[in-house]
């Protein structure tokens, strides 16, 4: 069975020692793709390397993420817009964009106008765009309210909300990404799924963070997917293989990536 891994911070430093290694296990595990989403404009060098050494199987995403986004937003923002300019086709999704009110709460109204800023750009390029959402969910309710016209595809990543919640991104355009809070015990996505088309979900890691059960509390990697694939294929009473087959279907069509060899 093959997978992607649609979410993963796989050129954090963390991974310095020993990401071949862990790109290996991957590839042994399945995940034979993953997509890299942006952080800020001190990560981009980083990841651009990484999708050099790995050719057609790191993808690369460009946006910035809220919880970096500060006094110089309108420079950050500019280096984003100029790598579209300069090579659009380069990237598969904006993002990692999206409002935290975690961590950010005094930064809301800087986060919002980032995060339509960016959202623009997915529209004007055409690109999916790639949500974090921490706390925030009725703030990015509300500008994908404002922004949607029709043509704006994305994905909630690392959805952690209830049934309600979920059915507000579907009608926003968006597919929910999936990860190791599928795992946890309380998680309470075992709520929200099952009403959740299987062909508007993906999967995900977020690596280095929120690794599954057995490893929660550890370095996340890539080569879990398959762990998240189980927990998705027990929540919606499906079978892994066919977790694996629609939901990297639906990920080469989001992000428009070469189909799968058969």
């Amino acid at each position: 069975m093959q997978y992607i891994d649609t979410h993963t911070h796989l050129f954090h430093k963390q991974f310095d020692e020993d990401r071949a290694e862990m790109m290996e296990r991957a590839r042994v595990s399945g995940v034979n793709r993953v997509l890299l989403p942006n952080i800020d404009i001190e990560t981009i060098d980083r990841m651009m390397q990484m999708v050099s050494d790995y050719p057609g199987r790191a993808f690369p995403m460009m946006g910035i993420h809220p919880s970096h986004i500060g006094e110089d937003r309108w420079e950050q923002l500019e280096v984003v817009k100029t790598h579209f300019e300069e090579n659009a086709d380069a990237f598969v999704a904006v993002g990692e964009i999206g409002i935290d009110l975690y961590w950010e709460q005094d930064k809301l109204d800087w986060q919002v106008e980032a995060f339509e800023y960016q959202i623009d750009l997915a529209l004007k390029y055409k690109k999916p765009v790639v949500i974090h959402a921490r706390d925030s969910f009725d703030e990015i309710f509300t500008s994908l309210e404002r922004k949607q016209d029709g043509n704006l595809t994305g994905v909630l990543h690392c959805f952690t909300g209830n049934a309600d919640q979920a059915q507000r991104c579907l009608e926003l355009g968006m597919h929910l990404g999936i990860g190791g809070v599928a795992t946890f015990k309380n998680g309470g996505l075992d709520k929200a799924l099952p009403g959740v088309p299987l062909e508007k979900l993906v999967l995900e890691t977020d690596s280095p963070y929120l690794a599954p059960v057995p490893y929660r509390g550890k370095r996340n990697e890539s080569s879990y997917v398959p762990i998240v694939a189980q927990r998705l294929a027990e929540i919606m009473g499906m079978t892994v293989k066919e977790i694996a087959e629609v939901t990297t279907r639906n990920a080469e069509k989001l992000f428009e990536l070469p189909t799968t060899e058969k």
